[in-house]
């Protein structure tokens, strides 16, 4: 969905005595909420990639949704410095199907060099390494959904 819209969406939803609007294009929903003054929430929009919702598992927070219930804690890193997903998304491990792979594991990189691209809201944002080093790990694959503060990669 084009942020236009959903800006004019937002607009909307002020001038108006709505309280939510929800709208749905093909896949795609966006669900905007008003909340009452001083409270600071934003609303955000949400993606499905199913029409039918799922069940419903109880996890203690984003990490367990993220991992399938087993949090990833630091224990269960190797040492090194652990690159973050700075959003919901979907990650890619390369620039386009038929591509390789941005990073392997055992490859140094540079601070800057980009490891993989994260799909939000049908835009393509590279994830790039914040330190010099070898990559030891790459904790995701390719096409899988990630949560916002997953750990993507292990740079030693």
């Amino acid at each position: 969905m084009d942020l236009r819209k959903i800006k004019k969406l937002i607009d909307l939803l002020e001038e108006s005595n709505l309280a939510e609007i929800e709208i749905k294009e093909g896949e795609e929903s966006v669900r905007l909420a008003r909340t009452p003054r001083g409270t600071m929430t934003m609303a955000a929009p949400m993606m499905q990639a199913h029409p039918a919702p799922a069940p419903v598992m109880p996890m203690a927070g984003p990490t367990d949704a993220a991992s399938g219930g087993t949090p990833k804690l630091a224990a269960d890193l190797p040492p090194g410095h652990v690159v973050r997903a700075p959003m919901v998304g979907t990650f890619y491990a390369s620039p386009a199907p038929d591509k390789p792979a941005f990073v392997t594991v055992g490859q140094a990189v540079k601070a800057g060099e980009t490891l993989g691209i994260i799909e939000a809201m049908k835009m393509f944002n590279p994830i790039e390494a914040d330190v010099a080093g070898t990559v030891v790990k790459v904790l995701v694959e390719s096409g899988q959904p990630i949560e916002f503060d997953q750990p993507l990669f292990v740079i030693g």
